[in-house]
């Protein structure tokens, strides 16, 4: 699996179009991108010169070859030639006139709002491009009411749900200022002409094995919305346009006094945030970090973020891969879990908790300090949430409702300061897990011993939990160590150290139930076979249709009666058929129904020759000679069973004598499919853990999961 980091992420950048002036290059960042793994000393230098040479007019017949170039430039100061042409650093990136990466960068409006990429071997250049609407004007047009007249304010909603409202309507032009009119005018004119599309692109050097894995993991989570994001900004308040005018022309005065670049990037960097923006992208997206934007619009603060989403684990121990997965949670929790059981309603709230990545007490100090007025409620979700209470049994609190539970617990997870684990239990096994990294035991050896002073030393903790599995309880002194215990387990799984060890189940169908099943359903076959043959055994009665008069109570109108009876058909036989073909077609009807007899009488013989079934308390262990030949049956999916595995379900709820156990496998069975652990029976079903694991091991031999 590829990572996006900054060895295949180089730069990201914005260009526009304008409709006086073409397209710009406005900004990228980092100042300095090395396209190249050997991109120094002064080969590369003349590359830039020569690309830039290409693409000036013909009369320009500077000799490149002839110009004086320093052995080592550092690509941050200006260059003056011989000939007296100036080399502006940051009119070069990536090995590229940045006017022509202008044009090419700035696609037509079949592009708006898709995917665009543009391969310059090795660099791959991915945005999503945004064009002015068709009436050549950013804001949104006002809504009008019932009228033509009556304008709104329009409401833009942006990628994280939160509603803005934009008063768009602009105040009404006395009659008597035809100046102002014709200002007014001409600044329309202007917004239509000024900016026709805006272009954030993400430079990328991906390795020819991970392009299409790397494009499409960034431009699902941070290109497009991150171009959504200057979007919005764009459409309330000339944002982008408004910022890269101050961008370009600070750009410009430096190029007449030739400052050096590196000054010029930390001055655009202090007064735009548009370009801190930018930086704040590169920096955090590249590092997998999520970034966080702060956009100083005229209308507000605009706080937009975005990532491309870590896993926090794996469901297998991974093999050879690009990336280093050591240390992740190992766990099939979230792996097996079906389309149809994330569906089912209440499932991830009884079966899953909150396990906080950091200290309790270092995130409610944080939270504390923000004067938000959800601080509150999250501080108190904080104190609630404990990796050993589901999200259900946080809400029954009555503090919290579960909705607000649930985005909670999204919201930290999406900062990465949570992830979702099942409820952690003294009756549960843990391990430690084969996924974990060992390369960080003496750093979190010191940390273990810091915050577990009484605790094992943790090597010595883990060698324990390598022996044989056994409930996490058996390794608490007492049972009043219980909470500290799980305490320093919530310390292991946060670490990967640890992982949980569970059972899952399938329904084995033995020969024995089997057998029962097959006499069952071949005795209802004979029963049917036997009430059909009696039914054919009856002399068949032939009526003829014009040989009879019609009877007197007959409701046929007098008319219709006068009338003689329709020819019949041609094809259809005589209507007195003779007696011949009646005695004929009896022997036929009678042949029939004895060879049926027969068949029946031989099968019933059979059948009545075989073992009748005795059930027995190990249906495992029996091995009869009537039940040679059957082998076991595994049902995969008992939730889904129909037809003989429906019966064979049936036959085996049969076998429990006492009426708990009777409701409790009709009850349990739906979890015996391979992919839920039963160890969740009792969160779902929100019974006691002793009482189910009693149930389910009562039905390892009579049910066979």
């Amino acid at each position: 699996m590829s990572s996006v980091n900054s060895d295949n992420f180089l730069a990201v950048a914005l260009v526009i179009n304008r409709s006086r002036d073409g397209p710009a290059f406005v900004f990228h960042y980092p100042a300095q991108v090395q396209h190249n793994a050997t991109d120094t000393g002064a080969g590369a230098d003349l590359e830039d010169i020569l690309l830039e040479r290409l693409v000036q007019p013909a009369n320009h017949n500077t000799s490149v070859a002839n110009e004086q170039l320093p052995r080592q430039w550092d690509r941050d100061e200006h260059i003056v030639t011989d000939s007296g042409a100036q080399i502006v650093p940051w009119e070069h990136v990536a090995g590229f006139p940045a006017r022509d990466l202008a044009g090419m960068l700035t696609p037509a409006r079949p592009y708006h709002k898709t995917l665009f990429q543009l391969s310059l071997d090795p660099l791959y250049c991915v945005s999503y491009p945004i064009h002015v609407p068709e009436n050549g004007k950013w804001k949104k047009q006002k809504k009008s009411g019932k009228g033509n007249d009556g304008d709104k304010a329009s409401t833009v909603t942006d990628d994280h749900g939160v509603s803005n409202e934009a008063d768009m309507s602009s105040g009404k032009l006395s009659d008597n200022t035809k100046d102002k009119e014709s200002k007014k005018d001409g600044d329309e004119d202007e917004k239509r002409s000024s900016m026709t599309m805006f272009n954030l692109v993400f430079i990328l050097r991906p390795k020819i094995h991970e392009v299409k894995e790397l494009v499409d993991s960034l431009y699902v989570n941070v290109v497009k919305k991150a171009n959504k994001a200057y979007k919005y900004s764009q459409q309330q308040s000339d944002f982008i346009w408004k910022e890269s005018k101050r961008i370009l022309a600070a750009k410009d005065k430096a190029r007449e006094e030739q400052r050096k670049m590196s000054s010029l990037w930390k001055e655009i960097l202090q007064i735009s945030s548009l370009a801190a923006s930018m930086q704040e992208i590169y920096t955090a997206v590249s590092q997998n970090k999520i970034a966080a934007l702060h956009l100083d619009t005229p209308l507000g603060i605009l706080t937009p973020s975005f990532q491309i989403p870590v896993p926090f684990y794996v469901a297998d121990i991974p093999q050879d891969s690009g990336r280093d997965q050591s240390g992740l949670w190992l766990t099939t929790a979230n792996a097996f879990l079906s389309q149809d059981t994330l569906e089912e309603p209440g499932f991830l709230d009884r079966n899953f908790a909150l396990l906080l990545m950091d200290d309790e007490k270092k995130i409610i100090a944080e939270l504390q300090s923000d004067a938000d007025p959800s601080t509150a409620s999250m501080v108190e979700f904080v104190r609630l949430s404990k990796p050993t209470m589901s999200f259900h049994q946080v809400a029954q609190s009555n503090i919290l409702s579960l909705s607000q539970v649930r985005r909670f617990a999204q919201h930290f997870i999406y900062w990465r300061r949570a992830i979702t684990i099942p409820p952690l239990h003294a009756r549960d096994v843990y391990i430690v897990s084969p996924n974990c990294d060992p390369r960080r035991l003496p750093q979190d050896s010191v940390e273990w011993q810091r915050l577990f002073p009484v605790a094992p030393p943790l090597p010595n903790f883990l060698g324990e939990l390598s022996q044989s599995p056994r409930p996490y309880k058996h390794f608490c002194p007492s049972k009043a160590h219980r909470p500290s215990y799980l305490h320093m387990l919530a310390w292991l799984m946060r670490r990967g150290w640890v992982t949980q060890l569970c059972t899952y189940a399938y329904v084995v169908v033995w020969p024995e139930i089997i057998y029962e099943v097959e006499y069952e359903m071949e005795a209802e076959d004979l029963a049917a076979a036997s009430t059909s043959s009696l039914e054919q055994a009856k002399p068949p009665t032939i009526v003829e249709e014009y040989e009879h008069p019609l009877s007197p109570t007959s409701t046929i109108d007098t008319a219709q009666q006068q009338q003689p009876p329709p020819p019949p058909p041609p094809s259809s036989p005589p209507a007195n058929p003779s007696s011949t073909e009646h005695v004929a077609e009896r022997a036929r009807l009678e042949r029939i129904a004895t060879k049926a007899h027969h068949r029946a009488t031989e099968r019933a013989i059979t059948h009545a020759r075989k073992t009748p079934p005795q059930p027995t308390p190990h249906p495992s262990l029996n091995d009869a000679p009537h039940l040679k030949g059957l082998t076991p049956h595994i049902i995969l999916d008992a939730k889904k069973a129909t037809g003989k595995e429906a019966r064979y379900l049936s036959a085996i709820g049969k076998r429990f004598t006492d009426d708990r156990g009777k409701q409790a496998w009709q009850l349990f069975c739906k979890y015996f499919d391979g992919r839920c652990a039963l160890e969740r029976v009792a969160l779902q079903e929100d019974m006691k853990r002793k009482e189910v694991w009693n149930l389910l091991t009562n039905m390892t031999e009579t049910g066979e999961p």
